[in-house]
């Protein structure tokens, strides 16, 4: 019988020889899916960031066959929202199953009102949490203790793990304490520090898990459960005879609970060897002072308290393990009795509170035990609070020894904090940041790469060889920004011969390694380096001319530090491979080969198997290509002598941003944009989240090693490029030809085609610095050279050689002045694409699908827009610190952007909606109220504006200024009143932005609420087709057919037909658009959404780098083509306006297909992967998805051609708004 079809293991009998302990390198995430998966029969999830992988883990074990302790594959579905999923957990829990969820943040709050039900109903369960920072004044995917503090409240046990072993170790251990107690528990651990920390540990074998989970226990949750075989009667509405009664009856399961738990710790020793208790106490046996805190920052801890206690120190820490319920008298024995003083130290921040969760509970404790007589404390200690760590802050071991040094005083600091520096309050405790407590035994090496370049992913590998083929521990660790690909990535790798306790960032590295040649100039790559240690470069430059190259600090800190010098154009192996911009196979074979830690032949043979592991499921295509590049690596990798050369390199490192931006982007955004945040005090930030707008334009981040350039005298001047262009780096301007009399010498221009532009020049213009070398520009071009046919209008050359010039070209050309927005045919792209965009150089992946269509969008609109923008890829390249890409145009006016929750992203926006309605109203209100001393012609000329036009718009805003003057001057409280509303007076656009996920998933109620409201806001859903911000999990928009995150198996249903939907209600504008496909049909959609007086929805086909498609060589918009022209995309507008005139409202943009769905579907990894791992499960989801297009296309063409005259009446007219578009 194979071990998938075993039934549930025999627990292994009290001192039976136990099977050898299996180690398995791994991060805090497999950890928890490890037991999850094993102990479970039904899982409900839903993605979030970092817990989303545990359910990765569930569903690919689950389509691989994988069963679990009973012999069964667990049933995994996917909802809507958190709130689903807890649902669906609640009513599987009550009708006897053995159920779990996975979450974080705000989902673990969506998750409260059933949690309070769940332990009410004192059903057994443990949901596994990421703990992570719930968004206040800005939201934050890294981790701290805030959404857990929010659920202590509810009934539920917690247990905090400390480390990935522990994560593990703490499933089992929760799931037994829920079973033996009826108390449902949380196990939580730390997001991202531990939640995604790779380590080595030990794994817990099914004998294990066996060993703790008694049958009875299930049998007897099975016996409670509802079933019309046994009907109760549960979830009662109860009156206040009742109720308090009722509630109470719980109280014995309670009371018991902490000594289940600590009997199942101390089960769970005698199986595994590894204790626990509620609370662990490490330290000096007669310290006198003593910290208490939970999670990750104990293992740093732990670190300083060896070390210092080695030299005599009299300190100590509890470790709290079991958080709820807090045993008082189990915590004050944990104590010991020469304790003077405590620190207690929260991972969170409760505004108002005395202090935060822990303290009061240590508080609460320590009180308790002076009446009750516990514990073998003489007096009370002192006892002060600090709070450290938020959204991931670094805790170090010098942090900690400052938190000791604090209780040394005879007045310690109370509500201190550590780790930031505060000039605010004063809150902050000073540390030695050059103290250090690394072991020398701890090999330390550190990676910069940059997001989707494979680093990462690489260097997780590199850990897991380490870890399973030598002896050693090893510790793995990533730090990257919530940008998207295209950000600095930092890999922090450990290894040695202790297990690792180092729960914080290498600051002293044997090994550096920089990925991007780009970062030399701009960052102190080697700041971090040990004397003597080891840094490698990825350069273009050869061993000989390199050296020249660098930035003069670098080559002074490499002399200085004599350090070993290597070079390898990893670029030019990975394109002579074909993989593209791909390096991580190649630098992780450089790795191996410089370290050391194995023989370079086992090494390569392990990078050779864990290339077939890693990507076996992508193709044998893919698996070559990255063999072919480690055959290809060790003979272009070059030792460079440091020792003979001398500093004469390309001058200091470029500033962060450029010397022209203004102050605070200078000493704030410039710090945070060269990795100096941490040292920016409390005063440099606001107290509500507030930031400037247009700051990307000051970081020149220099990504791109080729660039387009223009050749002008092949241009047809059709504006393509500029429109699909996703950083807005290409753009193109009309003057009259007397503006190029100061133009630098290389600065290009040709007369302008159009008849309206006659005697005018026309310049297409790259900004090198900010462009990102994806290619989309070159692809869309369908101007040939006619004396090279392999070259366009524009073409790709190297950027190094270009900068400096183009440098020149693009600051003049900025200062070219821009068309009248009055006098463009906005109806036309080759005019249209002339307006500025207020959308640029954003965080978005080379070659993003969603940014051209925001571009647009504020190009059009940009001057008048309100936008909220729902949690997901769109509010993190739009809206994340250090720049923004939303920007100003030369009047100071801009979009004004906010994003709130993933959820509620359609209702934010609709309050926009009727708050600009009211305010407009209010004025209107006022100014007839006061026509007699404004004037009753300015007031006429304000009420009766026509504003569904530039003219229009520019018109009124000359009224209203000079309403505004009159109004200055005036002392009326009244007056004073509409002064402060005056600028609702001109038309404001509200927009709602957002992603699939957001649209078809979790706020789709929500959105289909404010759509059927009537009221004027318009929609744009960039449909990528997956959750792409959380990695790529399967959303109610993939297609048939794919393979994505939560649907390894290749997803068996179709997509939903969000716009079908839409178009019921007849009052709602509806487009479905593919800028790469049909860009005139996409701007004709956006301005016709616009102008309409009521809902627009425009869903927008946004290829992602998740569909698994070459996004850096520009083949997005050719998957547009052909998304569209097999039918998998329809391209269609539906205005109601049209059938008011008595004409259909739908008009259907795209043709009858012309290939087959399935050339489209073989075009994109995602749905290629399916034919690999599941070859008839593919072949029936691709016949099916074949019937879906040719039906959905039958379908919208007899919509489409109805006579609507006789087919039904007008449609209803949307609910008016004071902002309407007549």
């Amino acid at each position: 019988m194979s071990e998938n079809q075993a039934t549930k293991p025999a627990p292994q009998a009290a001192g039976s020889n136990k099977p050898a302990v299996k180690f398995k390198t791994l991060d805090g995430n497999e950890a928890a899916a490890h037991v999850a998966y094993q102990l479970n029969e039904v899982m409900a999830i839903y993605p979030i960031t970092p817990s989303s992988p545990i359910a990765e883990w569930c569903d690919q074990w689950a389509s691989e066959g994988k069963r679990n302790l009973w012999g069964t594959i667990p049933s995994i579905i996917e909802m809507q929202s958190e709130g689903g999923a807890v649902g669906a957990v609640h009513g599987a829990l009550q009708t006897g199953t053995l159920s779990t969820t996975f979450t974080a943040s705000q989902g673990l709050l969506l998750m409260i009102p059933n949690m309070f039900k769940i332990a009410g109903e004192l059903l057994p369960t443990v949901f596994h949490v990421t703990a992570r920072t719930v968004a206040a004044h800005a939201l934050s995917i890294f981790g701290d203790h805030g959404d857990v503090m929010a659920c202590r409240s509810t009934g539920w046990g917690m247990l905090s793990a400390n480390s990935v072993q522990e994560t593990m170790d703490f499933a089992l251990i929760t799931q037994a304490a829920s079973l033996r107690s009826r108390i449902p528990f949380i196990n939580f651990f730390d997001g991202f520090r531990t939640s995604h920390e790779v380590s080595k540990i030990q794994m817990l074998s099914k004998q294990d898990l066996s060993a703790l989970i008694d049958d009875k226990l299930i049998a007897e949750h099975r016996a409670r459960s509802m079933s019309p075989d046994r009907p109760v009667l549960r979830g009662t509405a109860q009156n206040p005879d009742a109720f308090f009664q009722a509630r109470e009856t719980v109280n014995p399961f309670y009371a018991a609970c902490a000594d289940i738990t600590q009997k199942v710790m101390d089960d769970f020793a005698a199986q595994t060897g590894r204790r626990y208790n509620l609370f662990d106490y490490v330290g000096a046996k007669d310290a006198d002072r003593v910290i208490v805190l939970m999670g990750s920052g104990c293992e740093a801890a732990q670190e300083l308290i060896d070390f210092m206690t080695k030299k005599g120190e009299k300190i100590g820490m509890v470790k709290v393990r079991c958080y709820r319920p807090f045993d008082s008298k189990r915590f004050v024995e944990a104590l010991p009795a020469t304790v003077k003083s405590i620190a207690v130290l929260d991972r969170t921040k409760e505004p108002g509170a005395p202090g935060e969760p822990l303290y009061q509970d240590v508080i609460a404790a320590l009180f308790q035990a002076a009446s009750s007589g516990w514990g073998a404390l003489k007096a009370l200690p002192k006892v002060v609070r600090g709070r450290y760590g938020l959204s991931s802050k670094e805790f170090t071991p010098a942090m900690v020894k400052a938190v000791f040094d604090n209780l040394k005083l005879s007045a310690p600091k109370d509500g201190f904090t550590v780790g930031i520096t505060d000039d605010v309050a004063n809150t902050s405790l000073a540390w030695d940041q050059d103290f250090s407590t690394e072991p020398d035994n701890v090999i330390r090496a550190m990676f910069y790469g940059l997001g989707a370049d494979g680093t990462v992913g690489a260097n997780k590998n590199s850990i897991k060889i380490i870890g399973e083929e030598t002896p050693n521990y090893a510790q793995g660790y990533f730090v990257y920004d919530s940008k998207k690909s295209g950000s600095m990535t930092v890999s922090h790798l450990r290894f040695g011969p202790q297990p690792i306790l180092s729960s914080y960032l290498i600051t002293k590295a044997n090994f550096v390694a920089c990925h991007q040649p780009a970062f030399l100039d701009r960052f102190d790559m080697a700041r971090n380096l040990v004397p003597g240690g080891t840094f490698l470069i990825n350069t273009p430059f050869s061993k000989d001319d390199v050296w020249k190259h660098l930035p003069t600090p670098l080559q002074k800190e490499l002399i200085g530090k004599k350090a070993r010098l290597y070079v390898i154009d990893a670029t030019k192996v990975a394109r002579d491979s074909g993989m593209g911009g791909r390096i991580n196979t190649i630098m992780q074979v450089c790795f191996f080969a410089l370290s050391n830690v194995l023989p370079k032949d086992e090494a390569i043979q392990a990078i050779k198997d864990s290339i077939r592991k890693t990507y076996g499921r992508k193709g044998e295509e893919i698996v070559q290509m990255n063999l072919k590049a480690v055959d290809n690596t060790l003979e272009h990798l070059h030792e460079v002598s440091v020792a003979g050369n001398k500093v004469n390199g390309t001058g200091p490192f470029l500033p962060a941003v450029t010397g022209d931006a203004p102050e605070y982007v200078q000493k704030v955004l410039g710090q945070l944009a060269a990795g100096m945040g941490d040292d920016l005090p409390v005063s440099a930030f606001s107290c509500d989240g507030t930031f400037p707008t247009g700051t990307a334009q000051y970081e020149k981040r220099n990504l791109a090693l080729d660039i387009p350039v223009w050749d002008e005298a092949v241009c047809i001047q059709c504006m393509k490029c500029v429109a699909i262009c996703p950083h807005a780096t290409i753009r193109a301007k009309v003057y009259d030809p007397k503006e190029l009399a100061n133009a630098p010498a290389g600065f290009k221009s040709t007369d302008a085609r159009a008849p309206e532009w006659k005697g005018m020049k026309w310049t297409l213009q790259v900004a090198a610095e900010d462009c990102t070398g994806c290619t989309l520009c070159v692809e869309v071009c369908p101007a040939r050279n006619k004396t090279e046919a392999k070259l366009k209008a524009i073409n790709m050359r190297p950027q190094a050689p270009l900068r400096d010039q183009e440098k020149a070209n693009w600051d003049f050309f900025l200062n070219l002045p821009e068309m009248d927005r009055r006098k463009l045919k906005i109806g036309t792209l080759r005019q249209q694409q002339t307006m500025r965009p207020l959308f640029e150089f954003s965080g978005a992946c080379a070659g993003c699908g969603e940014t051209p269509y925001i571009k647009m969008v504020t190009q059009l609109f940009g001057d008048r827009m309100i936008v909220a923008n729902a949690t997901g890829c769109s509010s993190i390249y739009g809206g994340n610190l250090p720049t923004t890409p939303y920007t100003k145009n030369a009047d100071g006016r801009g979009p004004t952007w906010c994003n709130s929750l993933f959820e509620d992203n359609a209702e934010f926006g609709l309050g926009f909606r009727v708050s600009v309605d009211k305010q407009r109203e209010m004025a209107e209100e006022l100014l007839m109220k006061l026509a007699g001393v404004i004037g009753q012609d300015l007031v006429d000329g304000i009420l009766k504006a026509d504003q569904r036009d530039e003219a229009g718009i520019y018109d009124q805003r000359e009224r209203v200024a000079a309403l505004k003057q009159k109004l200055a001057g005036m002392p009326a409280p009244e007056a004073r009143l509409l002064l402060s509303l005056a600028d609702q007076l001109v038309r404001k656009s509200v927009w709602i932005f957002g992603g699939d996920g957001w649209a078809y998933d979790i706020g789709y109620g929500g959105l289909d609420h404010v759509l059927a409201s009537g009221r004027d806001v318009n929609v744009l859903v960039m449909d990528t087709e997956v959750y792409s911000n959380t990695g790529g999990q399967c959303s109610k928009s993939t297609p048939r057919g794919a393979v994505a995150k939560f649907a390894a198996g290749g997803k068996p249903l179709g997509k939903k037909d969000l716009g079908l939907i839409a178009m019921t209600y007849g009052h709602i504008y509806v487009a479905s658009v593919a800028m790469g496909y049909k860009d005139e049909q996409t701007l004709k959609a956006f301005i016709e959404a616009e102008s309409y007086p009521g809902p627009s929805l425009i869903i927008a086909y946004s290829h992602c780098i998740a569909h698994g498609i070459a996004l850096d060589f520009g083949v997005g918009a050719k998957q547009q083509k052909l998304a569209v022209e097999s039918g998998q995309w329809l391209l269609y507008r539906y205005d109601p306006r049209r059938a008011e005139r008595g004409e259909n409202p739908l008009q259907l943009d795209s043709g009858a297909p012309k290939t087959k769905v399935q050339d489209y579907l073989l075009s994109e990894n995602r749905f290629k992967m399916l034919t690999k791992s599941k070859p008839e499960d593919a072949k029936k989801f691709f016949a099916q998805a074949q019937v879906d297009a040719e039906r959905r296309y039958q379908y919208y063409q007899y919509l489409a051609a109805r006579d609507y005259k006789s087919a039904q009446a007008p449609a209803a007219k949307p609910q008016p708004s004071t902002d309407q578009k007549v």
